[in-house]
């Protein structure tokens, strides 16, 4: 953080000091100042999962899309912060609200607030988010991110999503510093297809579903609805690999169901739900003009600040196998078109 911000940051804080004027209300009794230090924590496995999965032959340049296309979303560094500061009583209703641009990965505030027992939220990298809205955070038990839908798709994510939650006890007159750790609230999938020996696909549709709808920030609580939302997915080509990659960017997956032991390929044990959690709907349209499905469904979850990358082959028929993970539930319908309609849930 530069001197000029850190300066310009203290000038906002005798600003509130001296009027009292920049918070939502008129606070009649003016209270004490005090510092809140806030960082972004990027806890995510993208380095690894990347290596592990691309980094051999013609996946390595499929790579390199991904890291670029996914830039904005895994990164400790924040655009805008929206900072709310609630009564702890119900209905717990808000009593100052700051928006701010932050531009990094951390920053400090001065503020003068009446002393006083606060509930305080905060949510980063909203505004260059079109597909997600900050919706009745007049309260702090309905404050929460919501995904936009049009016609029951949501688009992908364009930023990482951050939020935090903390308890405060403003004394007065008493010289207090809190700091403020920002996680990660999203996550991310990449479904690579191997099409060599498939060159009478005209067309591929990809999306995933299974993920959250909703996060409550107050109680860092996720909505999974019974009907699954799907979310669309970003396609990049390498013409020189024969390779298609399917990104996405959206709320985590829910929890396991249940738990059953395997031995994945690396000999390995571990957990996965015993129903799947999330997963992928690929159409492949051939040449004659039929429809391929293939439904991919996924056991192992996927939390916020993650991505999972699965590799597959499609058959000639247009049918896509995975390659990279054995657990993976998958079902083919050839002519899948004629019979019956449209429905892109898992």
């Amino acid at each position: 953080m530069s001197f000029k911000r850190f300066i310009s940051l203290l000038f906002f804080g005798a600003a509130l000091f001296q009027g009292c004027s920049l918070v939502d209300e008129d606070l009649s009794v003016c209270g004490t100042d005090f510092s809140m230090d806030y960082q972004l924590q990027l806890v995510t496995n993208i380095t690894t999962e990347l290596e592990t999965e691309l980094s051999i032959g013609a996946d390595i340049q499929i790579k390199g899309l991904l890291k670029d296309y996914l830039a904005n979303v895994f990164t400790d560094y924040a655009h805008d912060v929206d900072l709310s500061f609630y009564d702890t009583e119900p209905p717990m209703n808000r009593l100052n609200h700051i928006s701010d641009i932050m531009d990094g990965s951390e920053t400090s505030y001065t503020l003068y607030l009446p002393g006083r027992k606060y509930r305080h939220t905060a949510v980063a990298n909203l505004l260059d988010n079109d597909s997600v809205a900050l919706m009745d955070d007049q309260q702090c038990q309905t404050s929460r991110l919501v995904q936009k839908a049009q016609d029951g798709v949501v688009q992908p994510h364009k930023t990482g999503l951050f939020t935090a939650r903390q308890d405060l006890d403003v004394l007065t007159n008493v010289d207090q510093h809190f700091d403020v750790h920002l996680y990660m609230a999203n996550a991310a999938s990449s479904l690579v297809l191997d099409l060599s020996d498939a060159p009478n696909i005209k067309d591929l549709s990809v999306n995933v579903s299974g993920f959250a709808t909703e996060f409550h920030i107050s109680d860092s609580t996720y909505v999974f609805p019974e009907k699954k939302l799907v979310v669309s997915t970003t396609r990049m080509d390498d013409p020189g690999t024969h390779r298609a990659c399917f990104v996405s960017v959206h709320f985590p997956s829910p929890p396991p169901v249940g738990s059953k032991r395997i031995i994945d390929d690396g000999g390995q044990s571990a957990g996965l739900s015993t129903v799947p959690l999330w997963g992928w709907t690929i159409y492949a349209t051939m040449a004659d003009g039929t429809v391929t499905e293939s439904v991919l469904e996924m056991y192992d979850p996927l939390p916020a600040g993650h991505i999972k990358v699965l590799t597959a082959v499609v058959s000639e028929e247009g049918g896509v196998i995975p390659t990279s993970d054995s657990t993976v539930g998958v079902s083919v319908t050839l002519d899948w078109h004629s019979a019956g309609g449209y429905d892109a849930d898992l």
